[in-house]
């Protein structure tokens, strides 16, 4: 119920409106990005959890001896047999190649865009409140028009991840950029070099921390949503979690659980390691030494 003196604003209705719209005007796009998007997430699926448990449970340790050393990789093994153990490999293996394929996505979209921002203030003031509109929309409200454009299964779950998880990839590129000292940028041009090529040359290798810490706030903000996406039918942990709520399952909710926090701690370790080891991070780490 309203104020008499304001009038009810259909606001609604509108959005309902367009985006009926757009599903109608631009279907045959939307059912390439969900062929395409579907084929690359089975795909990666199918590498995953195809090959018995321990072959990929090794690979990925093998990984994080190669970014961090032998305490992750060993801590890393460990968590894959207990996830393993209680029976939720498969499914963490999907929720796995949703997330890797909406970060890969969100980053690809994030990196140039930040970069652009960083370089045109227009741009910045322009994406500023999107990002914020993104970040601070309930996931749930958003959730509904992708449902009702790709239908269920992955593709939509993937897409709610991607506008979810995107906002912090622009959001750190940018800030990066920004921070770079201007009397270096200032030297490169001084020498003539390009704008191309100071922010190939310079600006991003100064930058990389910080776009790195981007990197890892979308890949987290990612696997924050595998219970979205289990609600649009995805599968993986987020379907664990889901039925094991709708039967009061504590056993089974607490497994689903477990094996989402030894995911994000792999994903979060390993990226944070891939950031130490950018030269500036080292020269950094260097010079505090």
């Amino acid at each position: 119920m309203t104020d008499a003196l304001v009038p009810r604003i259909p606001l609604g209705t509108w959005i309902e409106a367009f985006v009926t719209w757009v599903r109608t005007t631009f279907k045959p796009l939307f059912d390439v990005v969900k062929d395409v998007l579907g084929a690359v997430y089975d795909g990666l699926d199918t590498v995953l959890a195809t090959p018995p448990f321990w072959v990929v449970a090794i690979l990925l340790a093998v990984l994080a001896l190669l970014a961090k050393g032998w305490k992750l990789a060993l801590g890393s093994l460990v968590g894959f047999v207990v996830i393993a153990g209680v029976d939720q490999w498969g499914a963490a293996m999907d929720t796995l190649a949703l997330v890797l394929v909406a970060s890969c996505i969100a980053l690809a979209v994030a990196v140039p865009l930040g970069v652009w921002a960083a370089r045109d203030d227009r741009v910045s003031r322009a994406v500023r409140p999107v990002l914020d509109l993104m970040q601070t929309m309930p996931a749930f409200v958003y959730l509904i028009p992708v449902v009702l454009i790709f239908l269920t299964g992955p593709v939509p779950g993937i897409i709610a991840t991607i506008v979810f998880a995107l906002p912090p990839g622009v959001r750190f590129t940018e800030l990066g950029i920004r921070q770079v000292d201007a009397e270096v940028v200032e030297a490169g041009q001084a020498f003539g070099a390009t704008p191309a090529r100071i922010l190939r040359q310079v600006q991003l290798p100064l930058a990389m921390p910080t776009i790195m810490a981007g990197v890892n706030q979308v890949i987290m903000l990612s696997l924050s949503m595998v219970v979205m996406a289990g609600l649009v039918g995805a599968g993986g942990l987020g379907q664990q979690v889901l039925g094991a709520l709708g039967r009061i399952d504590i056993a089974l909710g607490f497994e689903a659980g477990l094996s989402v926090v030894v995911l994000a701690m792999y994903l979060d370790r390993v990226t944070s390691a891939l950031a130490d080891r950018a030269p500036v991070a080292r020269a950094l780490a260097a010079a505090r030494s």
